[in-house]
């Protein structure tokens, strides 16, 4: 274990690496976010003295050093917008992000796996169609407009949530809705799946034959060996909305990490775009690790040598 551990640091090291390398090119391929920060009629020697500032004038192989220095050392430099540090802007917006997106897999784990269950244990009935349908519009819908169909139904017509913002318990109903749908759909889909291949298994059928009540057949037997790709999708799922929940945070005005890295693009704001993205990045890792590592609470079979 604690090999296996290691190596996935390692690998964990070499891919915050490329991230970076990636992201630093890339941002720099929008263009110099001088021409942005200062109006057209500044004078060169304005230009130049922002550029030395903000340390653009140095070469593109001392700044990119210079920002895997920064991350390695826990210090993301200061926006060439705002002047704070970035580590400060994003420990205040990566919060909102992480509390909708925990609110938005809660929701789907525990309304998906269990709708799966029975969907798998009485096929072919009424829940089974309702829960493929549930699957089917929560795939078939886009979340930009699932997202502006609760606000028109729930929070214009039917005043019963906030139309934006975050402030309360009453605000995560509607953006958690909107982001953990799709989530939701997928949850379900994959646990009537697996638990269909397991219901169909020899080892369930003896434990039928040995009479074990249902309950346990299903919920110790089926459902457990059920779980193993149920939990690789939600840790996947957690770890996309971690950067993938830009379109919601607009929609309903949230604060968060999504936004943040939308409107850095924006003005080109170079450190606060790194910042992000490398800890979205650093978020997937995390997630991914849990996730193995939760495999072996799940099958006690399961090791890592």
């Amino acid at each position: 274990m604690v090999s296996y551990v290691g190596r996935r640091t390692l690998q964990a090291i070499a891919n915050i690496v490329f991230v970076a390398t990636l992201i630093f090119v890339l941002a720099r391929a929008t263009g110099d976010p001088v021409s942005l920060l200062l109006p057209q009629s500044a004078s060169p020697a304005v230009v130049d003295q922002l550029r030395t500032e903000l340390g653009l004038d140095k070469p593109l192989w001392a700044q990119f050093l210079g920002f895997l220095g920064q991350i390695f050392t826990f210090d993301l430099g200061h926006s060439f917008v705002t002047g704070e540090p970035v580590s400060d802007v994003l420990l205040t917006h990566i919060g909102p992000t992480l509390a909708l997106s925990l609110t938005a897999l809660v929701l789907a784990v525990v309304v998906g796996i269990p709708l799966g269950v029975v969907s798998a244990v009485r096929r072919g009935g009424v829940i089974d169609a309702v829960a493929k349908g549930i699957a089917l519009l929560g795939q078939a819908v886009p979340a930009f407009y699932l997202s502006i169909l609760l606000v028109l139904l729930f929070a214009v017509q039917l005043p019963l949530f906030p139309v934006a913002g975050r402030d309360g318990a009453a605000s995560y109903v509607l953006p958690a809705i909107a982001l953990g749908w799709p989530a939701l759909a997928g949850v379900l889909r994959l646990t009537r799946s697996s638990m269909l291949d397991a219901l169909d298994a020899d080892y369930v059928r003896m434990a039928r034959a040995k009479g074990m009540h249902p309950t346990i057949t299903v919920g110790k037997h089926a459902l457990r060996n059920a779980l193993i790709p149920v939990v690789t999708f939600s840790g996947l799922m957690l770890a996309g909305f971690l950067g993938g929940a830009v379109v919601i945070e607009s929609i309903f005005n949230w604060q968060g990490i999504g936004q943040l890295t939308l409107d850095a693009i924006k003005v080109r704001d170079f450190p606060v775009v790194q910042g992000a993205v490398i800890t979205v990045a650093i978020g997937f890792i995390v997630v991914n690790l849990a996730v193995d590592i939760l495999y072996l609470v799940i099958d006690p079979r399961i090791r890592y040598e």
